[in-house]
């Protein structure tokens, strides 16, 4: 089993910051591609933030300049440093990578999501 947990979310004032985190566990040979996807109300899932397995980094217009993404290899884990951050940026925030597991099977998994508000 594979498992993506995310932590970090929460309430904050419109031009805050918050850093969310995402471990991947279990029964994982690699990983490629790690990323981030939110969804509002009423809206479709987007993608926020991807961190590809040749290091490369592709972000949401709406994010740019705001928003980091970062990865530690070593830890499975992946982050996004989220500044300046606007009522519009509210949403839940779902970790995905694509994993090969052990026995060489490759999915895309997604965490349970994160609820980030933005509000005075």
């Amino acid at each position: 089993q594979v498992q993506l947990v995310e932590s970090g979310g929460g309430l904050v004032q419109p031009g805050g910051s918050l850093r969310l985190s995402c471990v991947a566990s279990g029964n994982i040979f690699s990983i490629d591609d790690m990323g981030w996807y939110r969804q509002a109300p009423g809206k479709e899932r987007e993608l926020v933030a991807t961190y590809t397995r040749n290091l490369s980094t592709l972000y949401a217009d709406s994010v740019k300049g705001r928003f980091t993404i970062s990865r530690d290899n070593a830890k499975n884990t992946v982050y996004l440093q989220m500044n300046s951050l606007k009522p519009e940026d509210t949403a839940v925030y779902y970790c995905n990578a694509r994993i090969t597991t052990l026995q060489r099977f490759t999915y895309d998994y997604w965490g349970q999501g994160t609820q980030v508000t933005v509000s005075s």
